[in-house]
């Protein structure tokens, strides 16, 4: 009987590690941050169908890069999730932190155990529900179920680190939505590129937008914020 070979648990999570961070590398960004009303996301996504953008519950939205089939399990189990507690308690027990905890578990348990590890960042957004300034919260999870929480913005995907020192140069508090949507897209595109409205996906929680405070920015009025 031929026997396996041996390979250091410290190797095999290395490996695992590596591979997972070279397939995000190949994906597509996104920068969600704050703004004076609320949380924005802007990604790019070519795709009119396959959406990197979704709401998870009342005032909570989800975003993934990389693997669309991998991301969407995890935005189908988040739905299922906020619902069961949503219906079982109350509608105001469901919260990005708690979501955000469930996806760590379930992204460790994959990458430790799991021959694969899930080539995927998410993120989970949450404004705030008593905050008229509808100031909230960035949960982001990596692939080994590491979660990361900001107040202010956050970058996923490929090329992460030179856009988030492009961004930094430009973010500041209170943006206006079209302030905050022209330097999230400046930020993405890079000097050398120009980013048109098919290829963003962009969606905002505002707490003007009532309980449900999910909406998507596409059609016109994306067009009419692109900057010049």
């Amino acid at each position: 009987m031929s026997m396996p070979f041996y390979v250091a648990p410290e190797q095999l999570m290395e490996d695992r590690a590596d591979y997972a961070r070279k397939g995000i590398a190949r994906g597509r960004s996104l920068i969600a941050l704050t703004y004076i009303d609320g949380l924005l996301i802007v990604a790019e996504n070519a795709s009119n169908t396959l959406r990197k953008v979704s709401e998870i519950y009342d005032r909570i939205a989800f975003a993934g890069v990389r693997k669309y089939n991998e991301f969407d399990q995890l935005r189908i189990a988040g739905v299922r999730h906020a619902d069961l507690k949503g219906y079982s308690f109350s509608r105001d027990d469901v919260d990005a932190m708690s979501l955000a905890n469930q996806y760590a578990q379930m992204l460790g348990q994959i990458f430790t155990h799991e021959m694969k590890p899930m080539e995927v960042e998410i993120l989970v957004a949450e404004i705030n529900q008593d905050d008229d300034e509808g100031t909230g919260q960035l949960f982001h999870i990596l692939y080994d179920g590491t979660v990361k929480d900001r107040s202010d913005f956050v970058v996923l995907g490929g090329d992460a680190e030179a856009i988030f020192d492009r961004f930094q140069e430009s973010f500041s508090e209170n943006l206006s939505l079209p302030e905050a949507l022209t330097a999230a897209i400046s930020a993405l595109a890079g000097p050398d590129r120009t980013l048109e409205p098919d290829d963003l996906e962009v969606a905002e929680l505002c707490s003007n937008n009532g309980r449900r405070a999910f909406r998507r920015i596409e059609g016109q009025e994306l067009h009419d914020y692109m900057p010049d």
